[in-house]
């Protein structure tokens, strides 16, 4: 809920409301609750409550800053340590993605196909506490990015090219040249942060039809 911003930006959480939609007690709501403070998906003030954080263009910029670092990092790993079938495997789920993403009208299932992408890349670096801090990003900027991807497709575009480009540099051990293109395609993307919050935005106060 908190993620896909069923509440509305800064708008005070009622825990006693929320424990009834649940149907949980208000002793371990308050801890789900804490916790999500502390990993930042809402916020807490003082004498006030708990509050949906805000979504503003800062906000997803800073994310995605988080976003560069360490995906570029783990591209430069990857690079250094992919085994040959671990390689051929995320190179056989491009090819087999690449039409489905082509034809894809639900920004939902476009999300899941680019994320597969980038977390399966990440995790050939070996190291899984990158692959943790980067789902726990993904998952703090997926309703924005959904707008992105949904706006970039309705312009002709797809992020599957850029894809194959950091797949091969990898693929090539080139730890500069994979870090150079992830850099590339995720700051890209970031340039339009803006837009992609006006999107969300909309989509939260005046819905579409095929809307999240």
């Amino acid at each position: 809920m908190a993620a896909g911003f069923e509440f509305k930006p800064g708008e005070r959480i009622n825990e006693s409301a929320l424990s009834r939609a649940l149907g949980a007690s208000r002793t371990p709501l308050r801890e789900a609750l804490n916790r999500l403070v502390a990993e930042g998906f809402i916020d807490f003030r003082a004498g006030r409550g708990f509050f949906c954080r805000a979504l503003s263009p800062d906000r997803i910029l800073h994310l995605y800053e988080a976003r560069i670092a360490i995906e570029c990092e783990a591209a430069r790993h990857a690079a250094a340590r992919a085994q040959p079938e671990s390689l051929a495997a995320l190179d056989t789920f491009l090819n087999d993605s690449t039409e489905d993403y082509a034809n894809c009208t639900d920004p939902m299932r476009l999300l899941e196909l680019d994320e597969a992408f980038h977390l399966r890349l990440c995790a050939l670096s070996g190291n899984p506490e990158l692959v943790g801090m980067l789902q726990t990003i993904y998952d703090k900027i997926r309703f924005v990015r959904a707008a992105d991807l949904r706006q970039l497709q309705a312009a002709g575009r797809s992020t599957t090219a850029r894809h194959r480009e950091i797949l091969d540099m990898v693929r090539l051990g080139d730890a500069l040249a994979a870090s150079d293109a992830m850099r590339s395609h995720i700051e890209n993307r970031a340039s339009h942060a803006t837009d992609a919050v006006r999107l969300a935005f909309a989509d939260l106060y005046a819905p579409r039809d095929d809307a999240l």
